[in-house]
């Protein structure tokens, strides 16, 4: 089977060069000015701040949605491997002026850190396999990640100074835990999704709770954390909705996509919605993301997980909708 024509997208001041599938290849994710020699990921394109949740949330988004990561993740993940802490949890970096690339902030949270590294270390299980530094940091962050898990509630603390849950890093937890195969793995995930339901979900007002702090249950919605809480279990097909899938997800975005794709005017654009859009047969809200949001590429409200997501959409075929199309 001879390959399909090679086409070009611009890039400023570059070509991203992508090859249509080739016997089923998988287009590359490209990161071009997120990352450097030493294989970090920065946040921002040509930023000097990298923290590993961002990079890693946008490999796993490109790699579940198709596109081959091989390249970037191999190298990050031998950046970043030597550089977790004794008790398994990571930090968030800055590079000085001299280059060099030193811990400069705690992460955000422990929780779903550590899940994600571990998935993505999965991604790459004959490498896994035969690397003893890569095995060793997955065992060390699996128990680095239990000695978060709070039996009274069945789901997983923030981190070991911060004590409560969050609805959102329980869900990347049990992203990691629903893939495994083995009967006893697959039920201690299914335990883990009633949990979580069972912890978050707020029957009264009938909608998750973002967090077991008793204080933000008074507190005015926003579009982040609270509205976004309440789609992003359809980002890893979380089976516990209070409703099916297709009619849960056209319901959030007819109350919620205007204010979605205004994000971008004040804080970053949300791509991964964009993803989500395409994965629900949602073209064209994954068309109106497109052009709201291409003319922050690259910019400083444009963070690595949108370019992932950008380029998901444009591997997949998506294009901006015009002008005349509303995105109301």
């Amino acid at each position: 089977m001879k390959c399909k024509q090679l086409w070009t997208v611009c890039v400023t001041g570059a070509l991203l060069l992508t090859q249509a599938a080739c016997a089923g290849a998988a287009a590359p994710l490209e990161l071009g000015g997120y990352t450097d020699d030493s294989g970090a990921i920065t946040v921002l394109h040509g930023g000097d701040s990298a923290d590993p949740y961002f990079a890693m949330q946008a490999l796993l988004l490109a790699h579940e949605n198709g596109m081959d990561i091989s390249v970037p993740a191999e190298k990050f993940a031998n950046w970043l491997v030597p550089r977790q802490k004794p008790d398994g949890t990571f930090d968030r970096f800055c590079r000085g002026a001299d280059k060099k690339w030193v811990s400069c902030k705690t992460a955000d949270a422990d929780d779903s850190l550590l899940a994600i590294w571990m998935k993505l270390l999965e991604t790459m299980p004959a490498k896994l396999a035969g690397n003893p530094v890569w095995r060793k940091s997955h065992e060390v962050s699996k128990v680095a990640l239990e000695h978060l898990y709070q039996p009274s509630r069945g789901i997983y603390m923030v981190s070991p100074v911060v004590l409560h849950g969050l609805f959102m890093d329980n869900l990347e937890v049990w992203s990691l835990k629903v893939h495994l195969k083995q009967p006893q793995q697959r039920a201690a995930s299914d335990k883990l999704a009633r949990a979580i339901h069972d912890t978050f979900w707020d029957p009264v007002n009938k909608r998750f709770l973002v967090s077991t702090q008793l204080e933000q249950r008074s507190q005015k919605p926003a579009f982040y954390p609270d509205h976004v809480a309440q789609i992003f279990p359809l980002m890893f097909d979380f089976p516990l909705l209070p409703a099916n899938a297709r009619p849960y997800y056209r319901d959030w975005m007819a109350a919620h996509r205007a204010e979605w794709l205004i994000q971008g005017q004040a804080d970053y654009p949300w791509g991964l919605l964009a993803v989500l859009a395409l994965r629900q047969n949602d073209k064209v809200s994954a068309g109106c993301w497109l052009r709201e949001a291409t003319p922050l590429r690259h910019s400083t409200r444009w963070a690595v997980s949108d370019e992932a997501s950008y380029q998901i959409l444009l591997s997949r075929g998506v294009k901006a909708v015009d002008k005349q199309t509303s995105c109301k």
